[in-house]
């Protein structure tokens, strides 16, 4: 009896040793490749802007009734796009999911254009952003400015699904600070981080919605920055979809040059935002906040050791986070060559899905989940030094695709 008990501690000690002893259980199968995952997405994507366009960039969507309506800044003249360039408009592509074709592009909003209420002036129509209002509607963003000349104002014009036709008007986004709301403009959003110590001199453009739409507990929002003049911060949008009240600014360090924010909010609550830097080594930085009114100093975090100056993306699908960011690493000397996808449960643990290396680079992605599937609109280019001539759309996986496949790649 007594051997026999001994025997049996002996066991269990052993199993319990063995337990231990194996590796940790992973979001992503050992065998997984995440360069190969990368490439075989790659080699899906199609080309979903129009024959005549020379430069694009910039893209968002809503994926809903089975097509991608997809939005992006083109222009017909020159690859590559610049706040200073009025020849720069928006277009709204239409995709069908089953069948990936381009069924139709729509230009929406262009310098000097004429609507029933409103004439646009003289100045690019930069950076548009989609949201669907409700079954029927979705509304479209964006903002119109001439550096230096006048002070940039974000626009909205909605699109009726039925008809498949814009509205004939247009009307002003508003900026809801603690002065109070006014016309979405850059001083406004200057003078509301001002009054709270941002020191950087204010700038009459680049105020844009930038890693949106995303619902929290019922509640609407969206980051908002100011890329030339290094500004973020956290809005909440109104029922209306026609105001954005601002929350809390994260701007510091700003010895650094922090713009270009994608958030998210952590299973505990917290808010998270890693933001582009364009000073120093140009790795990103990570800020978090509790309320989303007072956030911590940004500071670098180890797994993402090597990032660039380029916009990242804050997901979540599922029970999973999907944090998207450019590495510095260049293919063929191409800017914006490499981008990576982790995941993680917590926000913490961090382990790489996939890895995008091409020349053509692979930059300013965004992702739409819709039916099971997650979607993907990104730019790329083949000859100009910014590669920023084209936006390409495709799946990026099924959700669960990666684990339930017991290893195997897509």
């Amino acid at each position: 009896m007594k051997y026999a008990l001994s025997f049996l501690v002996l066991n269990l000690f052993c199993n319990t040793l063995l337990f231990a002893m194996e590796p940790a259980a992973t979001l992503v199968p050992q065998t997984w490749d995440p360069v190969l995952a990368g490439k075989q997405v790659l080699d899906r994507l199609v080309t979903v802007t129009g024959k005549e366009v020379k430069g694009a960039h910039d893209a968002e969507m809503v994926l809903t009734g089975n097509h991608a309506y997809i939005l992006a800044e083109v222009n017909d003249t020159r690859a590559g796009e610049s706040a200073g360039w009025p020849e720069i408009y928006c277009a709204l592509s239409i995709v069908n999911l089953k069948t990936r074709a381009l069924e139709k592009v729509i230009p929406f909003a262009r310098s000097e254009q004429v609507f029933q209420n409103a004439t646009l002036p003289v100045g690019a129509c930069f950076v548009p952003r989609i949201l669907q209002l409700n079954k029927h509607t979705l509304r479209c963003y964006f903002a119109s400015e001439q550096p230096g000349q006048r002070q940039a104002q974000t626009w909205y014009r909605d699109f009726d699904l039925k008809t498949q036709r814009f509205a004939e008007t247009i009307h002003k986004a508003k900026l809801k600070t603690a002065a109070g709301t006014f016309a979405m403009q850059p001083r406004y959003f200057h003078a509301d981080a001002a009054a709270q110590g941002f020191k950087k001199r204010a700038k009459d453009f680049g105020l844009y919605l930038f890693d949106s739409f995303k619902e929290f507990d019922g509640q609407m929002y969206v980051a908002i920055n100011n890329f030339p003049g290094k500004q973020n911060a956290l809005a909440k949008v109104n029922p209306d979809r026609d105001t954005f009240e601002i929350i809390g600014h994260y701007n510091e360090p700003q010895s650094v040059a922090l713009s270009e924010s994608a958030v998210n909010r952590l299973p505990d609550g917290t808010w998270m935002a890693i933001c582009r830097n364009d000073g120093g080594k140009r790795n990103y930085y990570f800020t978090t906040s509790q309320d989303g009114k007072t956030w911590t100093t940004g500071k670098q975090l180890p797994f993402v050791p090597n990032g660039t100056n380029s916009k990242p993306t804050f997901d979540r699908f599922g029970d999973l986070y999907y944090l998207g960011w450019q590495e510095a690493t260049k293919i063929d000397g191409a800017t914006r060559s490499v981008f990576n996808i982790d995941i993680s449960r917590d926000g913490k643990t961090w382990e790489r899905k996939y890895r995008f290396e091409t020349p053509h680079s692979f930059q300013y992605p965004t992702f739409a989940e819709y039916e099971g599937a997650i979607w993907l609109a990104v730019t790329q280019g083949d000859h100009s030094p910014s590669r920023k001539e084209r936006i390409m759309f495709g799946k990026l996986e099924d959700i669960g695709a990666c684990s339930s496949q017991a290893g195997q790649q897509q």
